[in-house]
């Protein structure tokens, strides 16, 4: 069964600026959470563009993890797409959408997801992973405004 989780926040900058954030690739560990000992091995600095790839590492619930994504979608400065390309999922597509209103920038992520296995990869979703998910968006939620608030991105 495919997941989806939508997270919306509203930034109080330029979307210009917002996007540059979130196209450099070197903020990702920034805003993941420090429980889920989050690495980039692919050196920096990752030139962003469709076709891009990177590798990474992480641990989740003491299970370590390599997980290779890849920029599947890039329409700066509006829209971009990472996918799993292996790693722990199923099924892992992340948008990220950059919105101009006029009180700021509406960001909105949504993540398509698929844990593995049949029945039991439905159990352990409801169990574990839809929690996990809303945990790493709360996070970067709040990683996001402080970094973003306190980092002036473009001229």
């Amino acid at each position: 069964m495919t997941s989806t989780y939508i997270r919306e926040q509203l930034i109080d900058r330029d979307l210009h600026e917002v996007f540059e954030f979130f196209a450099d690739a070197s903020n990702l560990e920034a805003i993941t959470p420090p429980w889920l000992n989050f690495q980039t091995i692919t050196p920096m600095p990752v030139v962003m563009e469709q076709g891009a790839t990177m590798e990474h590492r992480l641990r989740l619930h003491r299970f370590p993890f390599r997980w290779v994504t890849e920029i599947t979608e890039w329409k700066p400065p509006f829209q971009f797409t990472d996918s799993q390309k292996s790693g722990p999922f199923s099924i892992w597509i992340h948008t990220h959408r950059f919105t101009a209103i006029p009180t700021g920038i509406l960001l909105t992520d949504t993540v398509v997801y698929r844990v593995p296995g049949r029945w039991a990869g439905r159990v352990i979703d409801r169990l574990y992973v839809e929690r996990d998910v809303k945990r790493i968006f709360d996070f970067r939620q709040e990683a996001i405004s402080r970094l973003i608030s306190a980092t002036r991105y473009g001229s």
